[in-house]
């Protein structure tokens, strides 16, 4: 008598005999119904060809599914586990090249832009898919420092870029002056703005339009392009003196030096002339 469990059990344990003698059989069955379709079609034959062979390529792969839906089961948990794997592994080159798409799309900045990106300042020198390389600039004297920064580009998408592309040619230039308050320095004030402007006549009239250029290109408007200077006490009581000034990068460092200057040589003279008033 014929046993349908052992037969059943044969089938299971040996699925690839019972794969290739499914497989044989469709395809046995689809050459035969193919030859009748074309024996007896009278018509374009292509498309009751084509249905019949994706019907049995469908049949075939359900078949396939369901006799390995175990092995392709546990085959799809073992490649999740190494694509998880994987993807822990190379978590950082997966944000770099992400950032470089984003920086590729958005364009926040190009090649010789001077940019801002966290705390690192420099000038754009080139990006690939991995990093950013930046030549370092001191944003106090606007100068290079000599040294290079490789940022990575996952950096680029966590941290808030910067450009700052327009201090390459004119910068608001701010510095502070702290003294004693034993001078008033309003007394003197009109002859720092003299000064002040006196160093920046020489460019003032290309300063007014880049300053224009500036405001329309960020659509807001920006202190300049004349100096102004404001006084104010520090929470200790002593003067302080805060000067801004549009000029361009390079003259920055040598307009702050020349204010100094002034400022100290009127400071000074405002102290001895009250000196002097005391002794008399």
């Amino acid at each position: 008598m014929f046993d349908i469990t052992g037969f059943s059990d044969f089938l299971f344990k040996n699925k690839f005999i019972v794969t290739v003698l499914v497989i044989a059989t469709f395809f046995l069955v689809k050459h035969v119904i193919l030859k009748i379709i074309k024996r007896k079609s009278k018509r374009d034959k292509r498309a009751p060809i084509n249905t019949v062979n994706n019907l049995f390529t469908i049949l075939i792969i359900i078949m396939m599914f369901n006799l390995w839906s175990d092995e392709i089961q546990k085959f799809a948990f073992s490649i999740a586990a190494f694509i998880v794997a994987i993807v822990l592994a190379t978590r950082e080159f997966i944000q770099c090249f992400i950032g470089f798409i984003y920086i590729i799309s958005s364009r926040p900045f190009r090649v010789g832009d001077w940019i801002q990106v966290g705390p690192h300042v420099g000038e754009v020198h080139s990006t690939d898919w991995a990093k950013l390389t930046l030549l370092e600039v001191d944003q106090d004297n606007y100068q290079y420092t000599g040294k290079t920064l490789y940022v990575p580009n996952s950096s680029l998408i966590t941290s808030v870029i910067k450009n700052l592309n327009f201090l390459k040619r004119y910068a608001m230039h701010h510095f502070t002056i702290v003294r004693d308050d034993s001078v008033n320095p309003f007394e003197f004030i009109d002859a720092l703005y003299e000064k002040a402007n006196f160093y920046c006549s020489g460019f003032q009239d290309v300063a007014v339009r880049y300053n224009h250029l500036i405001e329309n290109r960020l659509d807001v408007k920006i202190s300049g392009p004349k100096p102004h200077i404001q006084v104010a006490t520090s929470d200790v009581g002593d003067t302080q003196v805060f000067f801004t000034i549009f000029c361009p990068t390079e003259s920055a460092m040598k307009i702050e030096q020349d204010l100094t200057e002034d400022f100290m040589n009127l400071w000074f003279e405002r102290k001895a002339l009250k000196e002097q008033a005391k002794i008399k």
